[in-house]
């Protein structure tokens, strides 16, 4: 059955009466028309960042205004590739182990003062440091003694490889050669961070007039379940960006948000704030466009909770899901797959390695686990977050094992944030996720279900997978990480059976005729410094 636990809030419900009020237009079916806002970009965000303290986020909602805020040594170039940003050059080191940044001196924050070589060995302390309980800190483990530090089994931040040389001068020291470093120190967590403010403002240093950032915007505005507004950072150069204003709206319903789209109050949605419904009509609209991306949506399984503790219930779960039913259900054009590196990293794309739609193996696999079928099956829940799509995908998923297994699961939503916090400290028996590359490497996809991966909501562990995704990401030898990125794949999919990947993403864009210089990237980030509205 879809239990609903949603209960409207007193915030929620102002929420709502604000919205009728600033929106009068939403559900009327003469839209009035509304010119757009040179120098302005409207966008909705469609849920509540969890935080914009980039040492804590995991969700793109997050990390879509974070990098927008805020850069690092690089940045993405429109292939994907780090290009100098704060770095404006670098040394590496004969033996691959050792960087040394030199940062650009012009480099400002939004209240004038220099970005140093400090700020960044202040923030990867901060982030390994094990009271921050940073989920993303296992990407900094590459980093010389950042595992045991952030385990604990050093207590000394000094013994980091992480070297403050000048105010303008960085030096990492790796563990090992790592081919991808430097798509790293483009991500979030690479980020540097000012003490001074976290330690004045504690907890609330992310909140408007506290914080500060490097970026092309500045945080204006947060009205908390409603709308940011980020302005134009007068001491980001880099180059300047075109735009005077971001708006992001939280408009969690698909509905609404498409019906802002058509009253021309947004200037720019993707599929997030597309209702299934209305597909078909995007379809026929000139300004749609379909992009592929790196993104993967799965179903975890929490292997602490019985009887998903058993592989072979694992196993009968995975088999019982014919992935086909995914495309015509949602209607975006996603790639059904059995399998998790996706195909945008052509050169490591294994679509024959996973479980394939199997009913019959599904149901031996079920008898084998003791539960002949579904015969004694016990109660259990699969949650994922609140919006039209992903209840269709939760209800695909009950309806195919209950065909197939004879099993009846209860499916259940929760708001984003609510999810989210589940998934870190009581991960539900099943839940719907998906992952989106933090850099263009199959890695990003394959530690994510490390040992050591805050994102591992499934709590799984493998030493063996651990030991070949870190020989993969530490190997330069590109034939050989194909062969060992192979090999995880069918411990963590045919073996282990962690996970039930459904489908590979597409993201539909739709774009006002005055929004211009719109760039869109297989990471599915976007990047607004280029973007003007005229």
């Amino acid at each position: 059955m879809f239990k609903n636990k949603k209960v409207l809030t007193r915030r929620q419900f102002n929420k709502l009466l604000l919205s009728s009020l600033l929106f009068p237009s939403i559900g009327c079916t003469n839209l009035r028309k509304k010119s757009y806002i040179p120098g302005t970009l409207r966008l909705n965000l469609g849920f509540e960042p969890d935080t914009l303290d980039w040492a804590k986020a995991t969700d793109s909602y997050s990390f879509d205004v974070i990098t927008n805020i805020m850069v690092g040594l690089t940045q993405y170039d429109n292939n994907l590739k780090s290009v100098p940003s704060l770095a404006k050059s670098w040394k590496i080191s004969p033996d691959g182990k050792t960087y040394t940044f030199l940062l650009d001196k012009n480099a400002k924050w939004s209240d004038g003062k220099s970005v140093s070589a400090e700020d960044f060995l202040y923030s990867w302390q901060r982030i390994l440091n094990p009271e921050t309980a940073g989920p993303y800190a296992y990407l900094l483990y590459p980093i010389k003694n950042a595992y045991l530090y952030n385990t604990g089994k050093i207590q000394d931040p000094n013994l980091l490889g992480i070297k403050y040389l000048a105010d303008d001068i960085l030096r990492v020291e790796l563990e090992l050669p790592l081919a991808f470093f430097l798509n790293l120190t483009s991500w979030a967590v690479y980020f540097p961070q000012r003490k001074d403010i976290i330690e004045k403002y504690k907890d609330e240093w992310t909140e408007p007039g506290k914080i500060i950032t490097c970026g092309p915007f500045n945080l204006d505005k947060w009205q908390h379940e409603y709308k940011l507004l980020l302005s134009r950072n007068p001491f980001y150069q880099n180059p300047p960006p075109k735009l005077e204003k971001i708006k992001y709206y939280i408009v969690p319903e698909q509905s609404s948000a498409f019906s802002l789209y058509l009253n021309n109050e947004i200037d720019s949605i993707d599929s997030r704030s597309i209702p299934i419904s209305e597909i078909e009509t995007t379809q026929k609209m000139k300004e749609t466009k379909i992009y592929p991306v790196l993104r993967g949506t799965y179903v975890g399984f929490n292997v602490n909770k019985p009887p998903f503790d058993n592989k072979y219930v694992r196993a009968a779960f995975s088999h019982a899901i014919d992935r086909k039913v995914f495309p015509k259900v949602l209607r975006r054009g996603e790639i059904p797959t059995q399998t998790w590196i996706p195909p945008g990293l052509k050169e490591y794309y294994s679509p024959e390695i996973g479980c394939e739609y199997n009913p019959e193996l599904a149901r031996e696999y079920l008898r084998k686990a003791g539960f002949p079928n579904g015969s004694r099956f016990p109660k259990v829940t699969m949650l994922f977050p609140t919006r039209e799509d992903a209840k269709l995908i939760a209800e695909s998923i009950q309806s195919l094992w209950q065909r197939v297994l004879n099993v009846n699961i209860e499916i259940e939503n929760q708001e984003w944030k609510v999810y989210l916090n589940t998934l870190q400290q009581n991960p539900p028996h099943l839940f719907r996720m998906s992952w989106g590359a933090d850099y263009p490497d199959p890695d990003t996809f394959m530690t994510l279900f490390t040992s050591t991966s805050g994102n591992n909501h499934g709590q799984w562990k493998n030493k063996t997978y651990d030991d070949l995704v870190l020989q993969s990401a530490t190997t330069l030898n590109n034939e050989t990480r194909k062969s060992l990125y192979k090999t995880a794949q069918k411990i963590l999919l045919m073996e282990d059976i962690a996970i039930a990947p459904l489908f590979f993403n597409t993201q539909i864009v739709l774009n006002k005729p005055w929004v211009k210089n719109f760039e869109f990237n297989s990471m599915d980030l976007l990047f607004c410094q280029k973007i003007s509205v005229e």
